[in-house]
């Protein structure tokens, strides 16, 4: 009888080794502040649906994720929130931004100012995120590079208390103190210490920029985590492209020759760094034989924060409008691809080949439901959540589950303040809130009322909210069904702010 309970318990360990050695690994590849733009990869297309290049897929140079592009799918139309931090949450937790209440950066040491109930302090242990469901589903959990999921002596300042394994220089700062290896990455500099990156002093005073630095301990990591069995997860989080605008010496060579101020260059080089870091990885997981079981998915965490042109206009994401921190697409679209590392038999989740996905949207909801999807982890029947997986999407197909709105809701003052960016089909609503004095705190000369056309007008140049009351006022009810779902918040300090009301 014991051995036959033997034999049962090493077949049923078997049976479990041999699943998890079929998950695939999964590498989410995230960019701070990289918006749509910020590639040599065409993201945008024509009324054809052809990939179109713009002046600023020709200004930067990233063959790394041209390769990826090829392999995979990209979307032209794939939304995060205006700011780091409420994306973060929402990829996270699967839940918009409105929901899990994150809706501002996080500020390290102070709470920044906003509805008394928003959640400052950022995620916690209480929380069910990304990785803790990975993680109780076989997966080695690795996380590297920027967190910025809590402020400092807050729990979630270190992300292994929210469902990471290792933690390679996470730490409560959205920014470095410095790129520099010479610097200690803030460390070595009493002016830069104050946002010190911690954890990679093996780099002190060298020339390791802050990127390769986080790029070779992230390829140690997955060699260490394939001596265990087990499928990993990398959550690689670049403090890049976030200022300070320091130049990354490797590429400097490559605009020499340019015209452009010294920022805009710096800027150029920070984005040859982060793609010199894809093709590392993709590099590595090829060397280690695992490249046809490992899924990349590439995203940035807002709209471009490049150091060209002004907040509303048409340059630092040219042709869209804005960049971070704005209610526009600028603001609000960012760059993602989805591929395996290398193309092979990957039936169970397929992804097509070189596509340009421009008929539905994506947002950074779905990250967590997609990523899911794909290791066969279930959601816990509990955790509420906003996103869809975007299978069928990446198979190049039409997602009958594709919700056709995204909504992006800023009770805070930045370059947009107290606003609701809401966008359903080809419509978008901008709504700037009222205080019950009929005041706007924000100074912004901006209308309360935006209403654009993205199809007949992508880049938002004209303004029809006066003109068709009716669809504003649609827009309005339906924009506001969606905030109470999610049970947003208004209240800011002292002042109160009326609710979305219809247009007279």
């Amino acid at each position: 009888m014991k051995t036959v309970s033997f034999i049962f318990i090493f077949l049923s360990t078997f049976a479990l080794f041999a699943i998890e050695k079929t998950k695939p690994n999964i590498i989410l590849f995230l960019v701070d502040d990289m918006g749509l733009m910020d590639t040599s990869v065409p993201m945008l297309a024509d009324q054809n649906g052809k990939p179109t290049k713009h002046p600023l897929n020709d200004w930067y140079r990233t063959p790394n994720m041209e390769r990826l592009a090829k392999q995979g799918v990209r979307f032209s139309q794939f939304y995060a929130q205006s700011v780091c931090s409420p994306t973060r949450a929402s990829i996270m937790t699967g839940q918009n931004s409105a929901r899990h209440r994150v809706t501002q950066f996080i500020s390290p040491e102070t709470k920044n100012a906003g509805p008394d109930e928003w959640k400052w302090e950022g995620l916690t242990s209480r929380d069910i995120t990304l990785p803790s469901v990975l993680r109780s589903n076989g997966y080695h959990t690795i996380f590297a590079g920027k967190a910025h999921f809590a402020p400092t002596g807050y729990e979630g300042e270190d992300p292994t208390k929210l469902g990471f394994d290792i933690n390679i220089a996470g730490c409560s700062f959205g920014a470095p103190g410095s790129y520099l290896g010479e610097d200690g990455y803030g460390n070595l500099d009493p002016k830069r210490k104050r946002r010190a990156i911690p954890g990679l002093e093996k780099y002190h005073k060298t020339d390791t920029f802050l990127s390769e630095a986080i790029t070779l301990e992230a390829k140690e990591a997955i060699t260490q985590s394939m001596k265990k069995d087990k499928p990993f997860f990398l959550y690689m989080s670049h403090y890049a492209v976030h200022s300070p605008f320091q130049t990354d010496r490797r590429f400097e060579e490559n605009y020499k020759d340019s015209t452009r101020s010294r920022p805009s260059k710096s800027f150029a080089t920070l984005i040859e760094g982060i793609d010199k870091s894809l093709g590392d990885l993709m590099d590595h997981v090829s060397d280690k034989g695992v490249a046809e079981n490992t899924l990349i998915l590439f995203v940035g965490d807002n709209g471009s924060d490049a150091p060209l042109g002004d907040n509303y206009g048409y340059y630092s994401s040219a042709p869209l409008r804005g960049k971070k921190g704005t209610c526009y697409e600028g603001g609000l679209r960012v760059p993602f691809i989805a591929s395996w590392a290398q193309r092979g038999d990957q039936n169970k989740f397929p992804i097509a080949r070189n596509h340009l996905h421009t008929k539905q949207i994506g947002t950074v909801m779905d990250i967590y439901s997609t990523i899911l999807d794909a290791s066969g982890a279930k959601n816990p029947q509990e955790h509420v959540i906003d996103g869809v997986s975007l299978r069928k999407q990446l198979s190049g197909k039409v997602n009958q589950n594709r919700l056709d709105h995204f909504m992006c809701h800023f009770p805070h003052s930045h370059r947009s303040s107290y606003f609701t960016s809401y966008r359903r089909g080809n419509w978008k609503l901008i709504y700037r809130y009222l205080t019950e004095g009929g005041k706007r705190k924000s100074k912004n000369p901006l209308p309360q009322h935006e209403l654009y056309n993205l199809k007949n007008d992508p880049y938002e140049t004209k303004n029809m909210a006066l003109e068709n009351r009716p669809k504003v006022n649609e827009m309005i009810e339906l924009m506001n069904s969606q905030l109470k779902d999610e049970d947003a918040l208004f209240l800011v300090r002292d002042d109160k702010f009326l609710k979305p009301a219809l247009l007279k």
